[in-house]
């Protein structure tokens, strides 16, 4: 049971989230924080010891109450009387649910014992970039006594576990002087009898470690500028990010889809620029949070940076087969019959000297993590090497974490992913109507998605609307304009690592008789939808076939491309050209694994833009109905009576690409109710 209102949940909240603020302090998700205190038993109404922390999984920089695990000191403290020796400690893992106190709150995590066995009111454990570089130097232990005195004592290196909660206990209860620890090769731990002086504890370690590397620090840590390795200018930068994207995250998807996160922040760019990089990079990084996060390594492209597209391309196939043959090295030198299967082993992290970092995970949050803790390690490594040389945990410690039993637990919890998780879609028109139904059906589903639109404003709303840059991003395009159409999948690919699904929605329509048509009018109708949904389907399709992965096409027509009604030649031809394409590029793009499908809709009234945009009006005086009745009049003419609305083609975008048609294409599905006479023959 948790009281939200307790003095002392409300000071640990708002201490983690001023230390999880700052990246230099922790990563996301990073480190944990807890508080001891006393409440009610609710049964019998006694006083009783508890302990408050950070549950598994959660975030300092937003932690709430309902992520703390609520555990009963007195039993967790128990728990050392049971304790069977460090063979077996991970056992005490799911001891601690018989600690827990009413409904428990979050699930415990590894680091529980930690802050239940230190005999302090508040402690915080945290992964600041100055902590670790003096956790992960090759004379951390003689630098710690040199950079903090008596008031922080070195730990040496031991998995996060009831044994290291021990150890520390124990270190602290000899060191009444002592303020925190530091863990070599990990973070560090840091507490105090209020909040305030836990907060200020954790703090001072990481001033005083930031402050001592600053101003004993080597000027080049990381050597001299390797000529050739500098970072390219801005646009030219993004423009060759862009277009290795693509093949960089096939590559990383060889195992599984993956989305990508690229960033050229200077941390990287200077790192690359370096002599030291190579060397530095094949050390891996150190902290568990960093490398269960980046794997031990990274891929890093051996090019200058101005190598040709395709002599990095050529470069980074080879490379990345390397890759894999070493990681399956890795695991086959560490892992015996009780270790979980390999996961894969394609990279997380792809550098590009002088262009930036690649950066991969299951959905576009993990990979943007990933990134951020590659970023800490860089860090990391640059402090250690400024005041002596970075030595990581060996590599069968890394084997240990990264293939733990109770990490591959944590990975069976997970919920399963959803049908178009891992997938990137691009649908244009997206700001309303049909657009917006089909690509906030796709967010749900789990996708990424691209909204484009003419109007910016109106697309950023909506990729707001949908959950912001993890989950989409709004880009204008005029799909009239090639270079727009350029800008706009560059953006995508950049934001998300790729392209696999295009949905050709922009359109409009004027609904003139034949005589008063013209030439203007047929340009107008043909450029957005039949020449718009060329010149995007190139585009992507350029892309698709890039990364290798297959792919989806999705053609917005109408029941107008196989349906001949009055007064509308230059919308019902520019229609029937985009029903042909989904055709033709069916047949083309088949041996890419691209599927090429298209969507007939008839009657969306209500939500649609086309139809608010002038053309009910003209519609209903063709039909000699009032323009409020328009969709009762259209439902009445189909076979189902039924109206059509722009989530039910949104429906039928999702279905189309779901691997439940995965072998469907050149496909049209009419979505109109039932037009007798538009029936595909």
């Amino acid at each position: 049971m948790q009281n939200t209102d307790n003095t002392t949940v409300e000071e640990l909240i708002n201490r983690s989230n001023r230390l999880g603020a700052d990246k230099r302090n922790t990563n996301f998700a990073g480190g944990n924080t807890s508080a001891k205190g006393t409440e009610k038993d609710p049964v019998t109404g006694q006083d009783v010891q508890l302990l408050w922390v950070k549950g598994s999984g959660g975030d300092l920089g937003t932690l709430k109450a309902e992520n703390l695990a609520v555990l009963r000191l007195d039993r967790l403290q128990a728990l050392k009387d049971v304790y069977p020796g460090v063979e077996r400690e991970d056992e005490m893992v799911a001891a601690f649910d018989y600690c827990l106190h009413g409904k428990g709150g979050a699930a415990p995590s590894i680091d529980t014992a930690m802050h239940g066995l230190v005999d302090a009111a508040h402690v915080d454990h945290l992964h600041p970039d100055s902590g670790i570089a003096i956790a992960a130097a090759v004379d951390g232990e003689a630098l710690t006594s040199k950079v903090f005195g008596d008031k922080v004592v070195w730990v040496p290196w031991r998995r996060p576990g009831f044994q290291l909660g021990l150890d520390i206990a124990a270190i602290k209860e000899a060191n009444p002087q002592a303020i925190g620890t530091i863990l070599g090769g990990h973070g560090i731990t840091a507490w105090g009898a209020t909040s305030e002086e836990a907060e200020a504890n954790s703090m001072w370690i990481i001033e005083q470690a930031e402050n001592y590397i600053k101003a004993n620090g080597k000027s080049q840590p990381f050597g001299p500028a390797l000529p050739g390795y500098a970072a390219l200018p801005e646009a030219e930068r993004k423009a060759k990010a862009a277009a290795l994207a693509p093949v960089i995250r096939g590559l990383a998807s060889t195992d599984k889809p993956q989305l990508g996160h690229y960033s050229d922040d200077a941390v990287v760019l200077d790192f690359l620029a370096a002599t030291g990089h190579p060397r530095l990079a094949a050390l891996g990084t150190s902290c568990p949070d960093h490398f269960l996060r980046t794997k031990v390594k990274p891929l890093v492209l051996d090019l200058p940076a101005d190598a040709t597209i395709e002599e990095s391309t050529n470069r980074l196939k080879e490379l990345h087969a390397a890759y894999r043959e070493d990681y399956q090295a890795y695991y086959d030198r560490h892992a015996d019959e009780n270790s979980p299967a390999l996961r894969g082993a394609d990279p997380a992290i792809v550098l590009v000297p002088g262009v930036g970092m690649f950066s991969f995970g299951k959905d576009k949050q993990t990979a943007r993590v990933a990134g951020e803790f590659y970023i800490n390690a860089i860090n990391v490594m640059r402090g250690a090497e400024a005041i002596s040389s970075y030595a990581p945990i060996e590599e069968s410690e890394k084997f240990r974490i990264e293939y733990w039993a109770l990490e591959e637990a944590k990975l069976a919890r997970m919920p399963k992913p959803k049908s178009h998780a891992t997938r990137i879609a691009l649908v244009t028109g997206a700001a309303s109507g049909i657009g917006k139904a089909i690509a906030t059906r796709l967010a749900s589903d789990g996708a990424c998605v691209v909204i484009a639109d003419l109007n910016l404003e109106n697309a950023q709303k909506v990729a707001e609307e949908l959950g912001g840059s993890d989950v989409a991003i709004g880009v204008q395009a005029d799909v009239t304009d090639e270079a727009q159409i350029a800008a706009a999948i560059q953006e995508a690919v950049l934001a998300f690592g790729g392209l696999d699904l295009v949905v050709n929605n922009a359109g409009l329509s004027i609904s003139k008789p034949l005589l008063e048509t013209t030439e203007k009018d047929w340009d107008l109708q043909h450029n957005v939808m039949a020449k718009g949904s060329f010149l995007v389907s190139k585009a992507a399709a350029k892309v698709m076939i890039d990364q290798g992965l297959g792919g989806d096409i999705i053609y917005i027509s109408s029941k107008n491309s196989v349906f001949a009604g009055p007064n509308n030649i230059a919308y019902s031809a520019t229609k029937a050209d985009q029903a042909h394409q989904v055709r033709l590029l069916a047949a083309e793009l088949g041996d890419h694994g691209i599927r090429v499908n298209g969507i007939n809709p008839d009657g969306v009234v209500r939500g649609s833009g086309i139809f608010a945009g002038g053309w009910g009006a003209k519609r209903a005086a063709v039909y000699g109905v009032d323009e409020q009745e328009l969709g009762k009049y259209y439902a009445q003419r189909t076979l189902l009576k039924r109206e059509v609305l722009p989530e039910h083609v949104a429906n039928a975008a999702s279905v189309l690409t779901s691997n439940e048609l995965s072998h469907t294409t050149g496909l049209h599905i009419p979505v109109d109710a039932g037009v007798a006479a538009a029936f595909l023959r």
